[in-house]
């Protein structure tokens, strides 16, 4: 099957700059997108009248449909372009989003749910392989360091307008807000960007799935990953907890659930800017000292929630275990997205994909086994989190040596 040319709507030279901003801000969305109702959980639970698990399965089922469509989604971007494929996503992603502010059916909120992370996932891919085909070098390094802090604006922003949102209009201002916001992007993509793929690679089937199988078979790219998917699964255990256990075992507002989640997202971007100071600094290093902080702090974070059940001390230990996940996030995400440069679809759609597979199936089933009931249950989660971390940072530094020293052989 031949590729589709795209010669047509390459970005004007005059508007590579609105583009570039242009697709660093569509970056954050998919945060956005989660993290805007995050306040709303308890609200929405109430006004459909579903139990907390139900309304948290929403969060659930995107980060599933957002990983699983950046899997696929890659060998489709590198064959038949970013450009088309991102727009009709946008305008999907609104049209789902209103479709959830009008029902009041939690079956059709999963179904656009759904809706919603596969089309943010293909819009997301292409724009993180905007990069890879338009920048090489330092520069490329310079903006895929910056993936993870400018990130971090959807986690900062979203909960505090999704606060104030819930306390005026209710839970489905939140969609409508995001309609507008995916119909937004999708004009200035109409008007300012274009197709940026070098040269299209025809859809051979046999020769994607080798591109996926040499991609998989890579020990610290797959390790990589891992560590992408436990660092942001530390943000989403908090985000399916954390507004219960202010709200209802608290007994603070929805509004102070929304500043303390735009402290935590603050943490994130934190992290990011310390990786980005720390770029020169020797990988390994630096990643082993961040974890064993981490560790330190998820620990003295059971001993002092055990004593005193204190909002301040709650936040204040996951505003630093937040700022390691960034971190550790800002280094991997770089250190994936650069391994294949000559597939830089498939290498996005991998990376976002698996690294969001592994966030749903851990953050859901923490949330299971430790409830949103208080501090000391969010605290064993960042504990397993952190020592899982660990176990497998040692593998990837392993297998990294073992990779290095082969080629050095050879």
């Amino acid at each position: 099957m031949a590729a589709i040319t795209n010669d047509h709507i390459q970005i004007q030279p005059k508007f590579r700059p609105v583009a570039t901003l242009l697709s660093l801000a569509l970056l954050p969305l998919s945060g956005f997108a989660t993290d805007v109702y995050v306040p709303s959980l308890p609200g929405m639970a109430a006004a459909l009248q579903v139990s907390s698990l139900q309304v948290q399965f929403t969060i659930t089922l995107f980060l599933v449909s957002y990983g699983l469509s950046q899997l696929f989604i890659g060998s489709i971007l590198d064959s038949y372009g970013r450009y088309r494929i991102g727009v009709a996503s946008l305008l999907l992603f609104a049209l789902a989003s209103i479709t959830i502010a009008v029902t009041h059916s939690i079956m059709v909120i999963y179904l656009m749910r759904i809706i919603q992370g596969i089309t943010i996932g293909a819009a997301i891919a292409g724009k993180r392989a905007y990069f890879v085909d338009v920048f090489t070098g330092d520069r490329l390094k310079h903006y895929l360091s910056l993936f993870s802090i400018i990130w971090s604006t959807g986690p900062i922003i979203a909960p505090f307008v999704g606060g104030w949102l819930q306390t005026l209009f209710g839970w489905e201002a939140n969609f409508y807000l995001l309609a507008i916001v995916g119909a937004v992007f999708a004009l200035l993509e109409l008007l300012f960007s274009g197709e940026t793929l070098p040269q299209a690679a025809p859809f051979r089937l046999k020769q994607v799935v080798q591109v996926y199988g040499t991609m998989l078979r890579t020990g610290p790219f797959i390790l990589g990953i891992t560590l992408l998917g436990l660092a942001y699964s530390m943000v989403m255990v908090y985000n399916m907890t954390g507004a219960f256990i202010i709200e209802h075992h608290l007994q603070l507002s929805v509004v102070t659930a929304g500043y303390c989640s735009l402290v935590l997202g603050a943490a994130w971007m934190v992290g990011g800017f310390i990786s980005k100071a720390m770029i020169r600094q020797s990988f390994f290093r630096k990643l082993s000292v961040n974890t064993g902080l981490q560790l330190l702090f998820a620990v003295l974070m059971l001993a002092a929630v055990r004593i005193t059940d204190n909002l301040y001390i709650l936040v204040a230990f996951a505003f630093l275990i937040h700022v390691g996940a960034g971190f550790t996030f800002n280094n991997y995400m770089t250190f994936c997205l650069t391994r294949f440069p000559g597939n830089a679809g498939v290498a996005s759609g991998l990376t976002g994909g698996l690294t969001f597979m592994i966030v749903s199936a851990l953050s859901y089933g923490i949330v299971q086994v430790l409830p949103a009931q208080d501090g000391v249950h969010l605290g064993e989660s960042y504990l397993l989190l952190i020592l899982l971390s660990m176990l497998v940072m040692f593998l990837a530094f392993r297998e990294e040596t073992t990779e290095r020293r082969r080629m050095a052989l050879s």
